[in-house]
């Protein structure tokens, strides 16, 4: 009942504020471009309180779950009947939406993902210059090397302890996590410990390619953050994992021998695996199983055994906060790197290479907002709360009707034809839409049920 309640508490907040922001995108360029603001609302269904100020009726309602702007003419605008007004009918109004030009009403429209991407963009930015939780562990192994890696040419091993790297004596997570980001196409001396020897190494760093900054992945070296093995938190259904009898809760202590304590070591193993099948050393309830073969599937752009695990909450760590000018380029870095990971989803799902039954809805964003609620880093919050804002900003921008990229593209279409598309057949179409959107959310959240009560998840 506890999860429950923290559960649905961290849910309403979360997306309350982030379809309030949403709709006060398209208040504020309302406002600007004259367009007549009937009401703006935190929630829906009956009144509970507010003021009105001006042509604006500025309310709280009962249920939480959001929020939305009433614009004078904006029914007609989607082809539903409004009081009055005739679907589609032009009107003199000049506060009314459809006397506004149609470039702004396409401002109109795009105004609330912008603002989710505004949002997205100074709450990282806030997390990086006054917060930045790092990791603070000591001393610095190396978990896993990648196979022709700089790392691995610079003859770095698994197992082997960082006492220098670069000029730094007992470096941190963050000043190796840095000196890698800033020292591309430079060779960085290192100094590890491996069987009691001291041994001195040059680790070339070089891009490939890959712009001018380069991240420890690329550079192909993973440092142990965590002693315990990788929890398994769901397996995908019919999934190369599922299949070879993995569950949620399981845990995964070794991988073809190799011992791995968090998801990207095992990630970069299997890319350098070429889907080759691997063998799982897997406790469950205090019990060793017999071992569990996994061929790994293609999916996207990497191979993937099919779960997901629960990120080690026993990482230590320590704030560092950064410059406002650094905090802008991570910020920056997060919000398309995340853009595009959702762009890739999408993608795979629009090209058969992703199931919808992978995709999680309002019950599965409630469980991650829930467990990030209950969560001691700051991190996690706000990494989530930006991923939530950018995901919103990027499906609404989608050219389907209802949605305000569909709107944005009806009205590019009307510009390019300089008329109007009949009103019927609009009508058709936004009908047609909203009876897709409601059985697609049903079904997603059908699917967030069903994990839960078959303890599988996406």
């Amino acid at each position: 009942m506890h999860e429950f309640i923290v559960s649905a508490l961290a849910f309403i907040v979360l997306i309350g504020v982030m379809v309030v922001v949403h709709e006060f995108g398209h208040f504020a360029v309302a406002k600007l471009c004259g367009v007549r603001v009937e009401a703006f609302s935190f929630g829906f269904g009956p009144r509970l309180f507010g003021y009105k100020y001006g042509d604006t009726d500025y309310k709280v309602c009962l249920l939480p779950l959001g929020g939305f702007v009433k614009m004078t003419g904006e029914a007609a605008e989607q082809n539903l009947e409004a009081p009055g007004n005739p679907a589609g009918e032009l009107t003199d109004d000049s506060g009314s939406l459809l006397s506004h030009p149609r470039w702004q009403r396409m401002l109109i429209g795009f105004a609330g993902p912008f603002s989710n991407f505004i949002l997205a963009f100074v709450l990282m930015v806030f997390y990086f210059h006054f917060i930045n939780e790092v990791p603070s562990v000591h001393p610095i192994v190396v978990e896993w090397v990648s196979d022709g890696s700089a790392a691995a040419q610079a003859g770095i091993e698994p197992g082997d302890i960082i006492n220098q790297f670069d000029s730094i004596d007992n470096p941190t997570w963050e000043q190796i996590r840095i000196g890698i980001s800033k020292g591309v196409n430079r060779t960085v001396p290192v100094l590890v410990q491996r069987g009691g020897k001291a041994l001195s190494m040059a680790l070339r760093l070089s891009p490939e390619g890959k712009g001018e900054k380069l991240d420890m992945d690329q550079a192909g070296l993973f440092l142990q953050l965590v002693q315990g093995p990788i929890q398994v938190a769901s397996v995908v259904p019919n999934a190369p994992a599922a299949q070879a009898g993995l569950r949620g809760a399981d845990l995964i202590f070794a991988v073809d021998g190799h011992t791995f304590h968090t998801l990207e070591p095992l990630v970069a193993y299997l890319r350098a695996g070429h889907g080759k099948p691997v063998t799982l050393s897997v406790l469950r309830n205090g019990q060793t199983l017999a071992p569990l073969v996994v061929r790994p599937s293609f999916q996207g752009s990497a191979w993937r055994l099919g779960f997901t695990y629960k990120p080690p909450s026993d990482i230590p760590t320590q704030d560092e906060p950064m410059p406002l000018g650094e905090s802008v380029v991570e910020s920056k870095e997060f919000c398309a790197d995340s853009s595009m990971l959702i762009v890739g989803v999408l993608e795979q799902l629009f090209t058969h290479k992703a199931s919808v039954t992978q995709l999680i809805g309002p019950v599965g964003i409630a469980e991650a907002a829930g467990e990030a609620a209950e969560t001691k880093d700051w991190s996690s919050k706000f990494g989530l709360a930006a991923s939530i804002s950018l995901n919103l900003g990027v499906i609404n921008l989608l050219p389907f009707p209802i949605l305000d990229g569909g709107m944005i593209f009806i009205l590019l279409i009307e510009s390019v034809r300089r008329r109007d598309i009949n009103i019927d057949v609009k009508e058709r179409i936004y009908q047609a839409a909203f009876v897709v959107i409601v059985a697609f959310f049903a079904f997603i959240i059908f699917n967030d049920v069903s994990r839960i009560f078959t303890h599988v998840k996406p």
